[in-house]
């Protein structure tokens, strides 16, 4: 009952999200010889553990559609293994601002999850990286809300299960009140990774916890949706 209710909260926090003014109002070009350039931030899902490739990541899956419509486009990928919100403020933060992107994705909080980092540093840590990026740049920004770190083989039927399961709501109410705060694009990927996780493992690694090459190409999948309805006709 309580995974239900926090759900809906979540749910409803997306459905309330406005993107018509601030950054949320932003898009990338009509020029599609601009030479937009997209920033990644985040932890060892952006830098790619568990692809085969790196070309097979979501990064870069994400750049080479950027790069059927804009053939200028260019990539700087941030995202290091281990990386909880701190690291991304701390550590990457300075490097994207410098780079004057046009697109930036975060994704980032698992890491916060399992090493216990408390939900306000948590809050306060995005709250921090979502301000700079919408004050600092004219990116357009999209955040992915968590996948349910309770349905991967490493926690599922674990004793961690519950407590993975009830945080990964939480961080996930936290990033949609503030990504609505600032005009962020969010990507459900909380939802899908519940339906579909469970039916289908080729989405996962051998680690149990990554995703798969198959897992990044859905990933994606969903990202594309939300930066192609940026996309300036």
């Amino acid at each position: 009952m309580r995974r239900a209710l926090a759900t809906a909260l979540i749910v409803s926090l997306l459905g309330g999200c406005s993107w018509t003014r601030g950054a949320g109002a932003r898009t990338l070009p009509a020029d599609h010889d601009a030479p937009v350039m997209y920033v990644a931030l985040g932890d060892s899902t952006v830098e790619g553990i568990g692809a085969s490739r790196s070309e097979l990541n979501y990064v870069s899956r994400l750049y080479a559609r950027l790069r059927e419509v804009y053939r200028n486009a260019r990539v700087e990928n941030l995202g290091v293994g281990g990386a909880t919100s701190v690291d991304v403020l701390a550590r990457q933060l300075d490097r994207a601002v410098a780079l004057a992107p046009d697109l930036v994705t975060l994704s980032v909080g698992p890491n916060d999850i399992t090493e216990r980092v408390p939900l306000t540093d948590y809050t306060r840590n995005i709250d921090a990286i979502f301000g700079r990026l919408a004050s600092q740049t004219r990116a357009v920004l999209v955040v992915n809300l968590l996948p349910d770190l309770a349905v991967t083989p490493r926690f599922r039927g674990h004793e961690a299960e519950a407590v993975v399961g009830r945080r990964s709501i939480e961080f996930n109410a936290a990033l949609a009140r503030l990504a609505k705060r600032h005009g962020v694009q969010v990507v459900d990927l909380y939802e899908p990774s519940r339906r579909e996780v469970p039916a289908r493992p080729e989405l996962m690694a051998r680690d149990g916890y990554h995703p798969s090459d198959l897992g990044y190409a859905r990933w994606a999948e969903l990202m594309w949706d939300a930066v192609r309805s940026r996309i300036r006709s």
